[in-house]
This record gives structure tokens, sequence and C-alpha cells, in this order.
């Protein structure tokens, strides 16, 4: 019987591979963990391509003028909580 995944893995993975982070495994970043500057170091260009996948991958569009979006993108915990609250 398959283990389900959770969001917040799900999410690390989709992270190194839309990126193409080489030099990091999904299973190694910390959910609490910043996305940018001196967390992972994601840039806004960054933020964009993950904002597509998302998008694409649970059903529902992240908005760029969202005023929320600093804390919706600050880990990969809150992004999660914002996918499980939006999600089609």
């Amino acid at each position: 019987m398959p283990v389900e995944k959770s969001i917040e893995n799900e999410i690390a993975e989709l992270i190194v591979e839309t990126l193409n982070l080489e030099d990091i495994n999904p299973s190694d970043i910390d959910f609490d963990e910043p996305l940018f500057y001196d967390g992972l170091g994601l840039d806004s260009i960054d933020s964009l391509e993950l904002s597509m996948v998302l998008s694409s991958q649970y059903g529902f569009q992240l908005k760029s003028d969202d005023p929320n979006n600093k804390e919706i993108f600050s880990s990969i915990r809150s992004l999660a909580k914002h996918v499980k609250l939006n999600k089609a």
C-alpha cells in the first residue's frame, strides 16, 4: 500500500524539479526554511516559475498582485497551507 506524500513533500519535489536545483535533495529541505534569500536562495524569476507549476498542479491561480504573497511564499510549510486551502 503506497504511502501518501504530504503536500509539503510534493512542493519540495516540485521546487527542486521545476527550478533544476541539482545540488538539493527534496528530503533535505526544512519545510520552515525561507524560500528566498538566506534560505533556499530563490529569486523573483523562480517565484514566477513556481507559481505557474503550482497553479497547474493544484488547479488554482496564484496571483502576482496578491498582498499575501510574501507570507504565502515564505516557506514550504506556508505554501502548503495555502495550497490546502485553495486547491481545486
